[in-house]
């Protein structure tokens, strides 16, 4: 079993070390990247995992962002070059929880005749930045029991999929459809979780969106429009300001159930860098040789939150299916 996780980066020096560390020791023997202008840190970082036998490291200097194009390509080349069994496709700050084992062993555990693994968001909220690691901040995620479908929030109930390499894919644009393939998509069941780490800090938030907004030619979606607004009205209160959760959101979404404390990926990468706490450039450890990591099982309560959260996307999916069609109706009365 061969696992390679593919991925678009740019700019993510805060998070790629950990999350390339991570990976590695949690199955994935591979990782393909593509560095999309980077000018952070990031491009030393990948190269560096190149030179170890890690990583294999493509450079873009296209103003544009062709994610779909250019994530479509690194999975047939995972495919014809590599001999990968499956593929991960992935973004820099997420985090792909295996429930139970390694990645490897949960998508052997896969039936056959399915080749496309839905794994759920599981969004963790920005909290004030006090020069710590993001990691030992941000240990508190959502725990929605009804869909945000806000189309101006970066917190929508999403999936992204790991499949079955095969040359002929065709990955569409955020990673969360595929084309061109003969697997089928396995339902009612998800053996990885989506640990999502998407604003980390006021400058990091500001980075992303105006990087975003001026590499895509359309699908301005909500949040980047209500960014790009505050920034160009040049407004004291920045975006980063407005999904912050400070301590007092943080008490009344403990109390109201709709935020919980989870510190997997924390304890997982002090395991990995051998610290009590994580510096912000925590040297972390990658061997094929040692289980430096050993993923705890998910409980009962484990099981009855992840399910809630499917069922949240479910219900999701559907208000975005409905959106859709109406949108269609507009166009064709």
């Amino acid at each position: 079993m061969k696992v390679v996780l593919a991925m678009v980066a740019r700019d993510e020096a805060d998070i790629l070390e950990a999350h390339l560390a991570f990976h590695l020791n949690a199955g994935v023997d591979l990782v393909l990247a593509i560095d999309h202008r980077s000018l952070d840190g990031t491009s030393e970082i990948l190269e560096r995992y190149a030179r170890e036998g890690y990583a294999r490291v493509f450079r873009e200097e296209s103003e544009r962002h062709r994610q779909g194009k250019w994530m479509t390509a690194l999975v047939r080349l995972a495919a014809t070059e590599h001999d990968a069994d499956w593929v991960l496709l992935s973004d820099a700050d997420e985090f792909w929880w295996p429930r139970g084992g390694s990645l490897r062993e949960v998508l052997a555990a896969v039936p056959s005749r399915y080749g496309i693994v839905r794994a759920i968001g599981r969004y963790f909220v920005p909290r004030p930045d006090d020069g710590r690691s993001f990691a030992e901040r941000m240990t508190v995620r959502l725990a929605p029991k009804a869909p945000i479908n806000d189309p101006a929030t970066p917190f929508r109930p999403v999936a992204k999929l790991a499949l079955r390499a095969h040359p002929n894919v065709i990955v569409g644009s955020g990673n969360h459809t595929v084309e061109g393939i003969p697997f089928r998509t396995l339902g009612g069941w998800s053996p990885i979780e989506l640990l999502h780490f998407p604003l980390r800090t006021p400058a990091q938030c500001a980075r992303k969106y105006e990087k975003t907004w001026l590499a895509w030619e359309r699908n301005l979606r909500g949040d980047l429009a209500r960014a790009r607004a505050v920034a160009e009205e040049g407004r004291a209160k920045t975006y980063y300001d407005r999904v912050v959760a400070d301590d007092a959101a943080l008490e009344r979404g403990l109390a109201d159930g709709t935020l919980a404390v989870d510190t997997r990926l924390r304890d997982a990468l002090r395991t990995l860098a051998g610290a009590a706490v994580l510096p912000v450039d925590a040297p972390y450890r990658v061997s094929r040789e040692l289980d430096l990591l050993e993923l705890p099982a998910p409980t009962l309560r484990d099981d009855a939150d992840y399910a809630v959260d499917a069922a949240v996307l479910r219900e999701a999916d559907l208000v975005r299916a409905r959106r859709h069609l109406d949108g269609l109706s507009r166009v064709f009365s």
